[in-house]
């Protein structure tokens, strides 16, 4: 077995041990191991020739997330933005003892961990591969659960900063996803918001 399938293994062995469970198309799994073969899939699609550096990042992006749960952190932005970066310096850790156990280099290693912490977006041109699976991931596979949740004017300034992550190689695949009429709208609403900025 090569490094690259030894360490996708680990990966995917490690959140399968997610408590919380994801259900689609009838179908359930534990919520992290089937976002993240998800997240690979998009960045596969959106960088057919992606390194394997890149390749690792997105198997191991969210590794271990429901060992820091939200509910540790006061309420509020502030505090969700520190959960946000506590959370993804937690990912490159777990990422990097796994990588180091396969017998990964430290250069390799450092790259996966700069893809993690998302370093250097929209300058860096696979962090922003990874930035766009992300949101697609989203879009396609949570947004109809959340967006009901949320006040529509809550709902539209989170849609448009994630958008705003993103790249038109980005918008091009998020509106090519299936959406519920309303949840379209929102999306549009946002949009709107985007442009008029720019």
């Amino acid at each position: 077995m090569d490094k690259l399938q030894a360490a996708i293994e680990q990966f995917d062995d490690y959140n399968k041990t997610d408590p919380h469970v994801f259900t689609w198309d009838g179908i359930t799994y534990p919520q992290e191991y089937f976002l993240a073969l998800k997240l690979h899939e998009w960045v596969l699609k959106l960088a057919p020739a992606a390194s394997e550096e890149l390749l690792l990042a997105s198997r191991c992006q969210h590794i271990g997330r429901w060992e820091i749960p939200r509910d540790q952190y006061p309420e509020g932005r502030e505090a969700y933005l520190q959960w946000r970066k506590d959370l993804a310096k937690y990912h490159a850790e777990v990422a990097t003892s796994i990588l180091k156990d396969v017998g990964y280099e430290e250069e390799q290693i450092e790259r996966v961990r700069q893809i993690i912490l998302k370093q250097k977006i929209k300058v860096d041109a696979e962090v922003q591969v990874m930035e766009n699976a992300l949101c697609l991931v989203f879009l396609q596979f949570q947004y109809e659960d959340f967006y009901p949740k949320h006040e529509p004017e809550k709902l539209i300034n989170i849609l448009k900063r994630s958008l705003l992550k993103m790249d038109a190689h980005g918008h091009k695949f998020a509106l090519s996803l299936s959406y519920s009429t309303e949840g379209l709208h929102y999306i549009n609403e946002a949009l709107k918001l985007i442009n008029k900025v720019n």
